[in-house]
C-alpha cells in the first residue's frame, strides 16, 4: 500500500507537469511512475530483453508473483524482437521464470555440451525438494543419476589428466602416503608425477639430514643431478670422517651405480674397501689404479685415492706391477704439479698431514719401483 501510494503522488506531480523543465528528469520520473511507453524509449539501456523484465516488475508491480511474471515477459520480447533474435540462453532463462523444470534440464543438455551445468544443476534442484514433483521423461525417473553417471563418463574419456592434477596436489605427509601415491603413478606410467613426488621427499630427507633416505628416493627417480650430489656429499663425509655411513644402501647399490660416474665412483670405491678388508689385496689394487686412469673421482679426492694405496705399498708382498707403480707415480706427479702451479689450490685437499702422508707415499713408490722390476726380472729369467 505504501508502495502504491507512493506511486500515485508521483504520478499526480508529473501529470501537473512539476517536471516538464527538465526532459531528462520527466523521463525518470515516468520511468519511476512505471510508464509502459517509456520503457521501449529507453530500451536500448536495457539491452537484453530480461532487463526490461526487472525494471518493468519493480516500478510496476514490485510484489509480482511468479506465476504471473508471463504478462511482463511476453512484452519486452517483442519490444526486441525486431533488432535482436532469441537464442538458446533466451529459452533456458524464459523456461526457469515459467518455473518449467522439465524443459530447463532438456535445453541445457542440449546448449551445453560437457555435461557439467546440467549435472550440478539437476543435483542442486534435486536436494531442494525441487525433482520430487517433476518426473523427466528421459527414459527413467532417476534422471538426476543419470545425468550424473553421463557427466561422469565424460570425466573418465580424459581420467588421466584429472588423475594427474588430483595427484599433484595430494600432501605428503608421510612416507606411507608417497609411496603408495609413487605406486599409483607408477602403475600408469605417470613419469613426471612420479619424478616430482620422488624429488619432493629426497629435498625433505636432505633438509632431514637423512642422506641414506634421501638416495633412496632420487634413485628411484633415476635423477641423475640429485643422485651426484649426495654421492659428493657421500664422498666429502668419508674424507672428513674416514667413515662410510649407510653402507648396507652402497654396499647394493647394483646397477643403480650406473646412474651417474660419482655414484659409480662411490660404489667401486666402496667395493675397494671391501676387498681390502677380506684380504684381496691384488684385486683391491687393481681397482684402486682404475678409478684413477678412468678419473672418476674428483680431483679433489685423488689424495684420499693416493693414500689409500700406501697400505698396499707397505705389504710385504708386492702388490703392485712395475707399470702400476709407473702409474701412480703419474697422477702423485700430475696432483702435486697442479697444486705448485696454484690451480685449485683450495680444492686439492692438501693440508699439511696429507703433503706429510704423500712424501711417504712418494718414498713408498721409490721404493716399491725398483722392488717390482728386480722381481719381474726374476720371473722373467725363469
Amino acid at each position: 500500500m505504501k508502495w502504491r501510494h507512493w506511486r500515485d503522488e508521483c504520478q499526480r506531480n508529473y501529470e501537473e507537469q512539476k517536471f516538464s523543465i527538465n526532459p531528462n528528469l520527466e523521463t525518470v520520473v515516468r520511468i519511476l511512475c512505471g510508464e509502459d511507453a517509456v520503457f521501449s524509449e529507453v530500451k536500448d539501456c536495457c539491452d537484453p530483453w530480461y532487463h526490461m523484465l526487472i525494471s518493468k516488475a519493480l516500478y510496476q508491480d514490485p510484489t509480482v508473483k511468479a506465476c504471473d511474471l508471463h504478462y511482463y515477459i511476453q512484452g519486452c520480447q517483442d519490444a526486441y524482437r525486431s533488432t535482436t533474435r532469441l537464442g538458446e540462453l533466451d529459452s533456458i532463462l524464459l523456461s526457469a521464470l515459467e518455473s518449467d523444470v522439465y524443459q530447463v534440464i532438456k535445453d541445457s543438455r542440449t546448449v551445453f555440451s560437457n555435461g557439467w551445468f546440467v549435472a550440478h544443476l539437476t543435483d542442486l534442484l534435486h536436494h531442494c525438494g525441487q525433482l520430487d514433483s517433476h518426473r523427466l521423461q528421459f527414459g527413467s525417473d532417476l534422471q538426476r543419476e543419470f545425468l550424473l553417471l553421463e557427466y561422469a563418463g565424460s570425466l573418465m574419456s580424459h581420467h588421466r589428466k584429472y588423475l594427474e592434477l588430483y595427484l599433484d596436489h595430494i600432501p605428503l605427509d608421510s612416507e606411507k602416503k608417497a609411496n603408495k601415491v609413487l605406486k599409483i603413478c607408477e602403475d600408469r606410467n605417470m613419469t613426471e608425477q612420479a619424478k616430482s613426488i620422488c624429488k619432493v621427499m629426497g629435498m625433505r630427507c636432505i633438509r632431514n639430514k637423512r642422506l641414506g633416505a634421501a638416495l633412496t628416493w632420487f634413485l628411484r627417480s633415476k635423477d641423475v643431478g640429485f643422485a651426484t650430489v649426495l654421492a659428493e656429499k657421500y664422498l666429502l663425509e668419508y674424507s672428513e670422517s674416514g667413515e662410510f655411513t649407510n653402507l648396507d644402501l652402497i654396499d647394493y647399490l647394483g646397477p643403480s651405480m650406473l646412474l651417474s660416474n660419482r655414484l659409480t665412483f662411490l660404489g667401486k670405491y666402496r667395493e675397494f674397501h671391501k676387498l681390502y678388508s677380506e684380504g684381496e689385496y691384488h684385486a683391491a689394487g687393481d681397482l684402486l689404479l682404475a678409478l684413477l686412469q678412468a678419473r672418476l673421482a674428483p680431483k679433489q679426492f685423488w689424495i684420499t685415492l693416493l693414500i689409500d694405496a700406501l697400505p698396499l705399498l707397505e705389504k710385504t708382498e708386492l702388490i703392485f706391477s712395475s707399470q702400476q707403480t709407473r702409474e701412480l707415480m703419474k697422477c702423485l706427479e700430475e696432483l702435486t704439479t697442479e697444486y705448485k702451479l696454484g690451480k685449485k689450490r683450495d680444492g686439492l685437499g692438501f693440508t699439511e698431514a696429507r703433503k706429510d702422508q704423500l712424501d711417504v707415499l712418494k718414498l713408498a713408490l721409490s721404493r716399491n719401483l725398483p722392488k717390482a722390476i728386480l722381481q719381474e726380472g726374476t720371473v722373467n729369467l725363469l
